[in-house]
């Protein structure tokens, strides 16, 4: 008597059930249900041994699948912890998100952008190109400590005119105390922090979380 499947089975004899509310067949369910089977049999038709074979082999198909499951759900825990610990490691590399441009449009009255310097600042300047490379815009960068500055551009070009709705490239070069002249560029921020929201990974770069998964490249500190 084989058992192929169970839906809300009663096996009894006596005061003695073997019960399975949830219709879910698991090994021991069937372990009890196997062994309440072999007691009831008719003792002058037992089971042949092939059935028996058959469903032996059964649950230890089901006590494998367990173990494996069991493993895959370790396994992805354990994958999942890893996962995070990398990122929190990234926490004060440079990311880079590959955005050199900034957006403007007819409705904008000003442009806030951050800069990333690598070394302290004793004097530069903030290029902004058009897309041709023409230089439309410089902003006079004063002495400064290394790190992250913010500017805001008014949106005029050196000659005083507003320029079009377009998108433009943001770099940097200056100098540092010490004479070197260095470059650096919109997009590249060193990583201050890893924040977690409903499953999903954010940077702050510079003023902004970024969504991890918008992040290009992601490197050891430089000197630019």
């Amino acid at each position: 008597m084989a058992i192929n499947s169970v839906n809300h089975s009663v096996s009894k004899s006596g005061e003695d059930f073997v019960y399975n509310p949830k219709s879910k067949l698991d090994k021991d369910a069937f372990m009890k249900l196997f062994l309440k089977q072999l007691e009831m049999q008719d003792p002058t038709d037992p089971m042949d041994t092939d059935k028996m074979l058959e469903q032996t082999a059964y649950l230890s198909t089901m006590e494998m699948n367990n173990n494996m499951q069991q493993t895959i759900e370790k396994l992805s825990k354990t994958l999942n912890t890893t996962s995070s610990l990398n990122l929190i490691n990234a926490i004060g590399k440079i990311a880079d998100t590959g955005d050199r441009y900034i957006n403007v449009t007819d409705d904008d009255k000003s442009k806030n952008f951050d800069l990333y310097f690598g070394n302290d600042i004793e004097n530069g300047n903030v290029i902004i190109k058009d897309k041709n490379g023409n230089i439309i815009k410089t902003i006079p960068i004063e002495a400064h400590k290394k790190g992250v500055l913010s500017f805001d551009w008014d949106l005029t070009d050196n000659s005083g005119k507003r320029v079009s709705s377009n998108s433009y490239e943001v770099t940097a070069e200056y100098t540092s105390p010490d004479g070197k002249s260095h470059k650096t560029t919109l997009g590249a921020y060193p990583i201050e922090s890893i924040k977690f929201d409903n499953g999903k990974t954010y940077a702050k770069l510079g003023s902004s979380y970024i969504p991890f998964d918008e992040i290009k490249e992601i490197y050891d500190e430089w000197q630019g």
